[in-house]
C-alpha cells in the first residue's frame, strides 16, 4: 500500500465512524488518502477528525466557501489508484448506478479511472429491497468491487446483511488487490494448524481461558490457502474463522478436544503450525451445575495440566514432517526460545512479546521474531499488519524449504 493514492468516500450512515479506523489503517500502511464526504456524512463524523488522520483537508463541496476555489472531481479521478466508498448508503449506491451526479463524491466516482470499491451500510430491509439489489448488481456488472462482511460460524447469527464490513476487512481487500493473486507455490501441501484460545469449563456458565482472538492464526491459514495448500484448521472459540475452499475448519472448545482433533490427522499432514493459545491447565472436575456464590463462598479450583499439543505431536512426527510453533511471552530470552524449540521438536518458532506495543491479543498488528532450527538464524520483523506478518512467516517457511 505504500505510495498508493486512495480516495476515501464517506456517506451519511451511522457506520461513518468506522471510516476513521480505515483511514488510519491506510495511512499507517503508507497510502496517501484524500477523503471526500457527502454533506450528510458530516452529520455523523467531523471532517476535522478525518483530516487530522490523513493530512489533506476533507473535500465535500464543489466550491470552497472561503476561497471560492473549485474542487475538481476530474483531477481526483485521475489522481487515484483506487476509490473506496465506506460506508456506502442505499442512496449513494442508487445515484452511482443511475449517474445522478448531485454531489462531489458521485461526480468523483463517475470520473474515476481507477478501481472502485464499495462497502454497503444500511438496515436489513433497505439492503434486501429490490432497488438496492439492482443498484449493487448494476455496479458489480460494471466492475465495481462490492465488499461485504465475512462472517465467522460463531458470529453469523448475531449480524445481518447490510452491516458494513469491518475496516480491517476493507483494508485487507485493498491489500489483496494491490498485491495481485498469490502464486500457487504450495499446491499439494497438507497443513495442520491450531488457532484461537481454548476454554476449560468450571461449570456450565464459567470457564478458564485467555484473550486470544485467533486473528494471527486466521491470517496464516488464509495465506497458506491462497498459495494452494490444503489446511486443516483446528480452532478454539473465536468470532471470525477463515473461509476458503482450501481450508477445512474443525471447531473445538477445550485443549483436550484440540489435542484429539490433531491426533486424528497426525499421519496426514506435511507441516503443522501450532498457533493456538492453549490453556495450560484445566479444572480436574468441572461442576455439572452452576456454582452459586451464596452457597459456596470462597472458591478453590483443583487444576491439572492440559496436554502440551505441540510437544506431544513433536514426539510422534516423522522425518518428513515439519513443525512450526508460536510463543507469546512477557520477557522471553533467546536462549529460552531456542530451548523450547529443542524440547518440542520444532523446526521454527515465532516469538511475539506482550512488551511490544501493538502486538499480542485482540489487535490487528504484530511484531515478531522468527527463529529456525535449520541454521540457528533469526529474523526480526517490524510492527505491521497481521496479514503482512503471515506473508513474512510463510515466505520464511518457503525460504527454509520447510514446505
Amino acid at each position: 500500500m505504500k505510495g498508493k493514492k486512495i480516495v476515501l468516500g464517506i456517506t451519511g450512515s451511522i457506520a461513518a465512524y468506522k471510516s476513521a479506523v480505515l483511514a488510519r489503517l491506510l495511512v499507517k500502511a503508507g497510502a496517501e488518502v484524500q477523503v471526500v464526504m457527502t454533506p450528510a456524512a458530516k452529520e455523523f463524523i467531523a471532517p476535522l477528525t478525518l483530516s487530522t488522520l490523513t493530512g489533506p483537508a476533507v473535500l465535500s463541496e464543489f466550491f470552497e466557501e472561503r476561497s471560492g476555489s473549485w474542487n475538481s472531481h476530474v483531477d481526483l479521478g485521475v489522481w487515484a489508484d483506487a476509490m473506496v466508498i465506506a460506508p456506502a448508503t442505499a442512496s449513494t449506491l442508487g445515484k452511482m448506478a443511475n449517474g445522478i451526479a448531485d454531489n462531489l463524491l458521485v461526480t468523483t466516482y463517475l470520473s474515476c479511472r481507477a478501481p472502485v470499491f464499495v462497502a454497503p451500510a444500511m438496515d436489513l430491509d433497505m439492503f434486501a429491497h429490490p432497488s438496492t439489489k439492482r443498484s449493487l448488481e448494476t455496479l458489480a456488472s460494471w466492475g465495481v468491487h462490492i465488499i461485504e462482511p465475512k462472517e465467522g460460524e460463531l458470529a453469523s447469527h448475531l449480524v445481518g446483511k447490510g452491516r458494513m464490513a469491518e475496516p480491517e476487512e476493507i483494508f485487507q481487500t485493498l491489500e489483496k488487490y494491490f498485491d495481485g493473486p498469490a502464486k500457487k507455490t504450495l499446491e499439494g501441501l497438507s497443513v495442520l494448524m491450531t488457532s484461537g484460545p481454548t476454554y476449560e469449563k468450571i461449570d456450565p456458565v464459567r470457564f478458564i481461558g485467555n484473550y486470544s482472538s485467533g486473528k494471527m492464526g486466521k491470517a496464516i491459514a488464509e495465506e497458506l490457502a491462497e498459495r494452494g495448500a490444503k489446511v486443516t484448521f483446528v480452532s478454539g472459540p473465536v468470532e471470525s474463522l477463515p473461509k476458503s475452499d482450501n481450508i477445512h475448519v474443525v471447531s473445538v472448545e477445550s485443549a483436550e478436544e484440540m489435542y484429539r482433533a490433531c491426533l486424528s490427522v497426525r499421519d496426514e499432514y506435511d507441516v503443522a503450525v501450532f498457533c493456538a493459545a492453549v490453556a495450560d491447565y484445566r479444572v480436574a472436575t468441572p461442576n455439572d451445575h452452576k456454582i452459586k456464590r451464596e452457597q459456596v463462598g470462597a472458591l478453590s479450583l483443583d487444576l491439572i495440566p492440559n496436554p502440551d499439543i505441540s510437544a506431544e505431536l513433536g514426539k510422534l512426527k516423522s522425518a518428513k514432517q515439519w513443525h512450526i510453533g508460536f510463543a507469546l511471552e512477557t520477557n522471553a530470552e533467546s536462549e529460552a526460545v531456542i530451548d523450547k524449540m529443542s524440547r518440542k521438536h520444532l523446526d521454527m518458532i515465532v516469538l511475539n512479546s506482550l512488551q511490544n506495543e501493538g502486538a499480542g491479543f485482540k489487535v490487528d498488528t504484530n511484531k515478531v521474531t522468527i527463529f529456525d532450527a535449520l541454521n540457528g538464524g533469526t529474523v526480526d520483523l517490524p510492527l505491521m499488519s497481521k496479514r503482512n506478518v503471515a506473508k513474512a512467516i510463510v515466505d520464511r517457511m518457503e525460504e527454509l524449504r520447510f514446505i
